[in-house]
């Protein structure tokens, strides 16, 4: 398009979607901030340290950073995660390996795998049941993103069909949340584009639905923000079928 867009044509969309990890002869595509090998089965091995704050978390294939992050509110989000153990995953944060011992500023204490059935159960208040019951909660991965988004848009008026959102996720970024563009004129000018719908700060900024995280990198403010750009520029996200 060439008025009102919010990244500038791109020479190689297929660049920022994979990883290639070489192998001598030949690329196997990788997606990015997965963990590759090891047994889908294989239990991750969660510890509590107590003095510290922090759990050691050891990863398991399917992983990644992001996903590690949320799950223990972890301080500073996903960067500061692998800020902490950069020496334990390398120099590439979109891919890291099962078996990986991480150490995670954990606001959520690791659940035990089996609850003490001796115990006395907890007594919780009438309001707290209706609060527990009323509460949404959505999967921590992209169906669950797209469909949280989704409520949050219809709360807000903004237009969007799951089918519209998910085919644009697919073609801007594979689905990774972390996925960012280095190498377009906009990375070159200093506002790369973001996030599962590869959105630039400053479109972030003034489309940022209230209530999500102002964070491009967050699934449900980057798919809000940029539906939110889109309404405003195409009627709807479901009308864009390119960059956009």
């Amino acid at each position: 398009m060439s008025r009102g867009k919010h990244r500038r044509t791109r020479t190689s969309p297929l660049a920022r979607r994979v990883i290639a990890a070489g192998t001598g002869t030949a690329a196997l595509a990788l997606p990015l901030l997965g963990a590759t090998t090891a047994s889908a089965a294989e239990p991750a091995k969660v510890s509590t340290v107590a003095k510290t704050g922090s759990v050691s978390y050891t990863t398991k294939k399917g992983d990644t950073l992001y996903g590690i992050a949320d799950r223990y509110d972890a301080q500073g989000g996903w960067r500061q995660l692998y800020k902490d153990n950069r020496k334990a995953i390398g120099d590439n944060p979109r891919l890291i390996h099962p078996g990986v011992d991480l150490k995670v500023r954990a606001a959520k204490k690791a659940t035990p795998a089996k609850a003490n059935t001796a115990s006395a159960p907890v007594k919780k208040s009438a309001v707290a049941q209706a609060t527990q019951a009323s509460a949404k909660t959505y999967a921590n991965n992209l169906d669950g993103w797209i469909r949280e988004a989704l409520d949050i848009m219809a709360q807000k008026g903004i237009p969007g069909s799951y089918e519209g959102i998910h085919r644009n996720i697919m073609r801007e970024s594979s689905g990774n949340p972390a996925a960012i563009n280095n190498w377009d004129s906009n990375a070159v000018a200093g506002t790369p584009s973001k996030g599962l719908l590869q959105v630039i700060d400053p479109t972030f900024a003034t489309y940022h639905v209230a209530g999500t995280a102002y964070d491009p990198f967050d699934p449900v403010a980057n798919i809000t923000a940029a539906c939110n750009y889109a309404a405003a520029r195409y009627g709807s996200i479901d009308n864009v079928n390119g960059p956009y």
